[in-house]
């Protein structure tokens, strides 16, 4: 079994430059998954495999031999230190793989449902969102220009698969995409909104959450007509905002009202 040892092989440094550079993952139309579920959740949603990684320690497990047999691809052996300069956890699942990010096909103009996400720079509250997103049956993520990468390792690892089953369109503009969904949004706001237990919430409605701390720009708020809040009766000054949208999508889904 041939092992890749060396930082100088092309393929590696392709590897390395694709989970550490957004401008590059930007410029290739590339990103590197990592851990066997989401490469499952890849290819259970259609995709194909490009390259398939595992490190030396890990390349026996049967497991992990099945996965590359349903890849269709031959896997990259690298030594341990090797495979581990690609991937950003300390301890690494063993196997990874580049993959093509799905093109943004939807149209929000036919969307029923929508999250928008104004410079929400965490990539673990972006990924957490778009696993919520995915939870309650929105199909539609758009992130604007600002926030966390939407093909990240991190964000990746945070939305545990969401990603294969949303239409994500990356470095928006949130005003045009405001004007483009067909539906009512709603702009979730730490305080002065109706209580979200009290507002109308529309059958089509997409839903706009900003950074912790600056919430959403005062240009993009005034462009919506229903801004929201969720009431809190504890000491903590808000929710987190990865929280906060998990609760606003059930509170929409718990009224009867079917996303997709």
């Amino acid at each position: 079994m041939s092992v890749l040892t060396s930082r100088d092989n092309p393929r590696v440094r392709r590897w390395q430059e694709l989970a550490r550079d957004a401008r590059a993952r930007r410029a290739r139309g590339r990103a590197i998954i990592e851990g066997a579920n989401l490469i499952a959740a890849f290819l259970e949603s259609g995709g194909e495999v490009e390259s398939l990684m595992l490190s030396k320690s890990a390349s026996d497990r049967p497991d992990f031999v099945a996965l590359a047999t349903q890849c269709g691809t031959a896997p990259s052996v690298l030594s341990d230190p090797l495979f581990r300069s690609i991937v950003d956890v300390e301890t690494p699942a063993g196997i990874a793989a580049e993959i093509a990010i799905p093109p943004a096909a939807g149209r929000l103009k036919s969307a029923d449902a929508c999250v928008l996400l104004d410079a929400i720079q965490d990539s673990g509250n972006v990924g957490a969102i778009l696993r919520s997103a995915a939870a309650f049956g929105i199909r539609h993520a758009v992130l604007g220009k600002g926030c966390a990468d939407a093909w990240s390792p991190r964000t990746l690892r945070a939305a545990a698969g969401a990603h294969f089953s949303l239409q994500i369109t990356d470095d928006a503009i949130l005003a045009q995409a405001l004007e483009e969904f067909a539906g009512e949004i709603a702009c979730a706001m730490p305080r002065g909104g109706i209580s979200i237990r009290d507002a109308e919430l529309p059958a089509r409605i997409g839903w706009i959450f900003g950074a912790e701390g600056r919430g959403v720009s005062a240009d993009l708020a005034a462009r919506v007509s229903l801004k929201v809040s969720i009431p809190m009766s504890g000491s903590a000054e808000s929710l987190n905002v990865a929280a906060a949208a998990a609760i606003c999508f059930y509170e929409h889904s718990r009224r009867g009202r079917p996303l997709r």
